[in-house]
């Protein structure tokens, strides 16, 4: 693939890239630019073996999503949604961030099934191409997008005031 050739398939799939790694990063558009930078680095130095399929998108999302997983070690998982609203706060979070929280529930998850959730209802990939793009089996992805779903009912279902 020639430069141009890349750099036309990255401006096409741009937006969705910044959108997943938003996703994946909760909101925290500092740590979603580093990631993207990096895989789109990463894609660039990989792209002479891509062979065009016209799975451009997939092929640039798996890269994204390893990128992550690396990066995962430096993000921490929240507890509970509570925890994840100080630390934010402690951050000065953009309040007026329209998916804020979901994103912070979304924190709470642990990376695999967070990447499942946002892949399949963020980004409307089937269950077979999440396995294909996280190198997963498809009941491995069943599972996490289960487990995902119960913990994001658990921490978004307002809960009745103690006393």
């Amino acid at each position: 693939m020639t430069r141009e050739v890349f750099i036309a398939h990255v401006e096409r799939e741009q937006e969705a890239l910044r959108s997943f790694l938003l996703a994946l990063c909760c909101g925290k558009k500092d740590d979603a630019d580093d990631i993207a930078q990096d895989a789109l680095v990463k894609a660039y130095l990989a792209s002479a073996g891509y062979q065009d399929k016209g799975r451009f998108r997939s092929w640039l999302f798996k890269i994204a999503h390893n990128t992550f997983l690396n990066h995962k070690a430096s993000m921490r998982t929240m507890a509970n949604i509570e925890e994840a609203r100080t630390v934010a706060s402690s951050f000065s979070a953009d309040s007026s961030f329209q998916h804020q929280d979901l994103y912070l529930a979304l924190s709470t998850l642990p990376p695999k099934e967070r990447s499942a959730i946002t892949l399949f209802y963020l980004t409307g990939y089937s269950i077979k191409e999440i396995a294909a793009i996280t190198e997963t089996s498809e009941d491995a992805v069943k599972k996490q997008l289960s487990r995902g779903r119960d913990r994001l009912r658990e921490e978004l279902t307002p809960r009745p005031p103690l006393g």
